[in-house]
């Protein structure tokens, strides 16, 4: 799948939309649907809400792996930002002392099984893939 998507927060429920079409489709294991969901919508987000100096619209671009998805976002003309590298979090601090940001990317880091940030010619692009357990048979 190869989508573009406007910068705009109503574009979630057309994504959720099409990641279900995806999933149906290609007989992906649904058990990946909510983290794999929840990803791309932070991700999403994230890109719409920092990334104001460009107008381009969002390619999103979903493949099956083995046991799992591949997703890629890709943001044009922007500057750097990349994901994976990330201030702490301590998720173990009463509410009340957190520094807000940066706790959805690290949800986003502890449910990938892996993550890829790439940046040329201000294309910002963030690769995961998400795998389901393999069972023991």
């Amino acid at each position: 799948m190869r989508e573009e998507y406007e910068r705009s927060f109503d574009e979630i429920s057309r994504i959720v939309d099409d990641t279900e079409k995806f999933f149906s489709s290609n007989g992906v294991d649904v058990s990946l649907r909510t983290a794999v969901d929840l990803c791309i919508e932070e991700l999403f987000v994230n890109m719409v809400n920092y990334n104001t100096e460009t107008a381009a619209r969002i390619l999103l671009e979903m493949s099956t792996v083995d046991r799992g998805i591949q997703v890629g976002l890709t943001d044009f003309d922007v500057k750097r930002f990349d994901p994976t590298v990330l201030n702490e979090v301590d998720i173990d601090a009463p509410v009340a002392e957190r520094t807000p940001g940066g706790l959805g990317l690290y949800l986003v880091l502890k449910m990938v099984d892996s993550i890829h940030y790439e940046y040329n010619n201000r294309q910002s692009r963030i690769t995961f893939t998400i795998k389901a357990v393999k069972e023991n048979v």
